[in-house]
């Protein structure tokens, strides 16, 4: 089965910083979606998503990893990750949305990597649903502060033939 990845939307932060990354009128037509981000923060803070404009149902667990501390996993609802105010070294998070105009529940999936200035490394891998019927036609990525400016995001419709 061939997949094809079509980039939909991408946003870059702009001066000044943005406390959330949006990206609206989300077409039907894929099967999947995937976001790619690389961002600074003010702080180091979670990352968190919404899908049309909800907070509510979702549920999730994540586990993590550091070069210092030792493993640890913890569930926590809408988070993806976080982000870490390093002056030189953003934070990679991968999300993928399964099967987002389905009528069933939506399944998601987020990897996030994050370098502490050559001084080591962190990992975070989630999972995580949303108990709702209704259509993904809207994403939100927050976090408590403000993305950095130049922090990207883009949005890929995942198509399978």
């Amino acid at each position: 089965m061939a997949t094809t990845y079509e980039k939909i939307a991408a946003v870059t932060v702009g001066s000044g910083g943005a406390a959330t990354i949006q990206f609206t009128s989300i077409p039907a037509t894929y099967t999947d979606l995937l976001i790619k981000s690389s961002a600074l923060g003010n702080n180091t803070e979670g990352i968190y998503i919404q899908f049309n404009g909800s907070t509510a149902n979702f549920s999730g667990i994540y586990i993590n990893s550091d070069s210092v501390n030792t493993p640890g996993s913890a569930s926590l609802a809408r988070y993806l990750g976080s982000i870490r105010n390093e002056t030189q070294t953003p934070n990679s998070t991968d999300v993928y949305i399964c099967n987002y105009t389905s009528s069933n529940n939506k399944s998601f999936s987020s990897d996030n990597v994050q370098e502490f200035s050559g001084a080591g490394g962190f990992i975070n891998l989630v999972t995580g649903l949303w108990s709702n019927s209704a259509a993904i036609t809207s994403i939100t990525i927050e976090t408590v502060s403000n993305f950095r400016e130049y922090s990207t995001a883009y949005l890929y419709g995942i198509k399978k033939n």
